[in-house]
């Protein structure tokens, strides 16, 4: 019952995320600009790492559940438990922006509009796949080396959230306008599937790199940390 409840809290928090940051983008972004979408999306977990991070961990991202098992802050066996429910979630948030959207007069439904992660034609500058797999694994390393500390015995107690949540904020201010940052399979694949066609497409850049560059944050705050 303890994991299912984990699950469940994961999904409600991957939704909220979701919400929270890609609703930001594509209903508010002409008013925010990217300053705006970049807080919104680090508010969102700011926020969750306080609500729901006492029941689950607040982990809400694949690339994050799988750095923190990697180091033996978390248990393997959880991990599919996890990504299922983050991945739901994720797509329940993204049911939300849908049916709000599509009900706003003059909006239409393409991937520059729904916040759609990519490379080439999706990318809000062009940018090619190369630069696009190297800017999120960078990304998503930056994100869980700052989860990973939060692990550690010595890290400051009470301020985890404000930590992650900054430093979510802060990797979207970079990456924006590279990809719309994704650093997270299950806010990527969130928004996709409702546009179809190349967004689903490209889905597996923004599972593969996340993931290694979840691997790799977590591996360097390991290596640097006097908590073995």
């Amino acid at each position: 019952m303890k994991d299912i409840k984990a699950y469940a809290t994961e999904a409600i928090g991957t939704g909220i995320l979701v919400l929270g940051g890609c609703g930001t983008a594509v209903l508010a972004a002409n008013k925010v600009g990217v300053l705006g979408v970049a807080l919104a999306f680090g508010l969102s977990l700011l926020i969750m790492a306080y609500v729901i991070g006492h029941i689950s961990g607040a982990h809400i991202n694949p690339a994050v559940t799988i750095g923190l098992a990697t180091i033996k802050k978390f248990d393997w066996n959880k991990v599919p438990g996890y990504i299922v429910a983050q991945i739901i979630g994720g797509i329940l948030g993204g049911l939300v922006i849908y049916i709000i959207a599509t009900n706003t007069p003059g909006f239409e439904l393409t991937a520059q509009n729904f916040a759609v992660n990519g490379w080439g034609e999706l990318s809000p500058t062009g940018v090619g796949i190369r630069t696009v797999f190297f800017t999120e694994i960078v990304m998503t390393a930056l994100l869980v080396f700052a989860v990973a500390s939060t692990t550690d015995k010595k890290f400051a107690s009470g301020f985890g959230g404000i930590a992650v949540g900054f430093m979510l904020a802060l990797v979207h201010l970079i990456s924006i306008p590279v990809d719309n940052t994704s650093v997270n399979p299950a806010r990527s694949m969130g928004v996709a599937v409702f546009v179809g066609g190349q967004a689903v497409n490209q889905l597996w850049l923004f599972f593969a790199a996340p993931i290694i560059g979840g691997i790799l944050g977590a591996l360097a705050y390991k290596f640097i940390s006097d908590n073995k």
